[in-house]
């Protein structure tokens, strides 16, 4: 994507960037019904839809259909935006491109969902809309139940089931050095590549590590504990979490099994 500088006979190395101050005069005059103005407003912030698009990379679809969908999403961002609220027109365009766009896909999607839940999804999916308009910004999931008349729970469920599945292995953070992967999120109490923790026959090992380690290791891989959870409790960031339990079992793997 990256690569391809045309995309439906766009060419985004010219792609205008209007100012926010230009963003909000056309905006001025497109509500007052200045056609002129709307087309200069889409054609100012297609690079803001170019900037969506890309986090959509590497999942087989069309570019050029992604982005003829991403400016509808500009296009009811442009036509639902409130003036009278203090939020600069990006913040408010990004999720209603990003929107559509999801919607697009889900209903492209290979997975089958039940009816049901479809239908719970698209009621939810009508709400944060809504909401978003409403209030200029993204609302929370609880506030989407409460507007559905729904349990919270429902509008988890819904979503998830229409969310595209991710691996294991992606990449979710990197602060420069090794990367944060999704399976470093996930709670380790069934996790087959680290269970021989539990099962450690030499505690001198583990005495080696200090207290904030061994306090890691324990939340980890005894309580089964997601590293966000770990730094929310220790107080540190989730990065350092991570670098100090690769570290421990580094130690540890170190003193159990010598080269």
């Amino acid at each position: 994507m990256q690569c391809k500088v045309e995309i439906c006979g766009v060419n985004t190395a010219k792609l205008k960037v209007l100012k926010n101050d230009e963003t909000r005069a056309l905006l001025a005059r497109t509500k007052t019904g200045d056609m002129a103005a709307r087309e200069e407003l889409i054609a100012g912030n297609l690079r803001l839809v170019l900037s969506v698009i890309q986090k959509f990379s590497g999942r087989g679809e069309n570019v050029d259909d992604l982005f003829q969908v991403g400016c509808i999403g500009l296009i009811k961002a442009i036509d639902n935006f409130d003036m009278s609220q203090d939020v600069k027109f990006s913040t408010y365009g990004v999720p209603m491109i990003s929107g559509e766009i999801r919607r697009y896909l889900r209903d492209n999607s290979a997975l089958r969902v039940s009816r049901s839940l479809r239908d719970t999804a698209y009621r939810v999916m009508q709400a944060k809309e809504a909401l978003i308009k409403l209030n200029q910004r993204e609302p929370t999931v609880d506030e989407i139940a409460k507007e559905l008349g729904i349990q919270t729970a429902e509008v988890v469920m819904a979503m998830d089931a229409i969310s595209d599945p991710v691996s294991l292995f992606d990449p979710v953070y990197n602060d420069g050095g090794e990367s944060m992967r999704v399976m470093d999120q996930i709670g380790a109490n069934n996790n087959p590549a680290t269970a021989w923790l539990a099962r450690i026959a030499l505690p001198e090992a583990v005495d080696k590590l200090d207290d904030r380690e061994k306090r890691i290791l324990s939340m980890r891989f005894f309580d089964g504990k997601t590293q966000m959870e770990v730094a929310s409790v220790i107080g540190i960031s989730q990065a350092q979490v991570s670098r100090l339990e690769k570290n421990a079992v580094g130690q540890i793997k170190k003193a159990l099994f010598p080269a």
